[in-house]
């Protein structure tokens, strides 16, 4: 079985990108023998590659290609996290550990919380709904 260092990632269409204060290329990931490649490792031996930290390093949208052993995807690489936290999307920081995501009722509360609001009609539906989001 092959190991993680038998692992070649070749980048490919990189662009150095001034206004979103970036790099950005297509990485293509050759591993015979291997599953996949996790995007961690995928942002460690970048990082090593083109010098940077880690946490700058945002991989994303990998695709396997049938019969396995070569994965390609996308990859940012920030020149700070301010920049960053500016121009990526929520959901992507979240995923790097930059946000924390936002809590919030389960599926079944917030249906239930709906159909009571339901129940109260003209202006007395607006305060119920806030009593009901403070509960």
């Amino acid at each position: 079985m092959a190991d993680a260092s038998t692992v070649t990632i070749r980048t490919r269409k990189f662009i150095t990108n001034r206004l979103l204060q970036r790099k950005q290329m297509v990485v293509d990931v050759i591993h015979p023998g291997l599953a996949n490649l996790s995007k961690v490792e995928v942002r460690e031996k970048l990082s090593k590659v083109f010098k940077t930290e880690s946490d700058l390093v945002i991989p994303f949208g990998f695709r396997t290609q049938f019969g396995g052993g070569r994965s390609t995807g996308f990859v940012l690489i920030y020149d700070s996290v301010d920049a960053a936290k500016k121009f990526e999307p929520k959901f992507r920081l979240i995923r790097q550990g930059f946000m924390e995501a936002a809590s919030r009722a389960s599926r079944k509360q917030r249906k239930e919380r709906k159909n009571r609001g339901k129940k109260t009609r003209g202006t007395g539906r607006a305060k119920a709904r806030k009593a009901q989001k403070k509960n």
